[in-house]
């Protein structure tokens, strides 16, 4: 991926699962790609992935279950 230099490499990657989850690739109630997944995809640090996820848990797309994973919000739970 091509990272845009003026823009937070972790909310463009947020971008790309955020519009993976708009599109269907990750349905309602799946797990999303882990840290160290989202790490080797995209070549950025666990920091950085780790922002990933925050920013998505903090847009109510995703929730994280401990030691399961996170996995995409229902529909009706997402705030728009």
């Amino acid at each position: 991926m091509e990272f845009a230099p003026d823009i937070p490499r972790w909310r463009q990657v947020a971008e790309v699962i955020r519009r993976r989850i708009q599109d269907g690739t990750y349905p309602p109630r799946t797990r999303i790609p882990s840290v160290v997944e989202i790490t080797a995809e995209f070549g950025i640090a666990a920091v950085t992935a780790q922002k990933v996820h925050k920013g998505l848990r903090e847009e109510g797309l995703i929730y994280t279950e401990p030691g399961l994973g996170s996995f995409v919000a229902e529909r009706g739970a997402q705030g728009a």
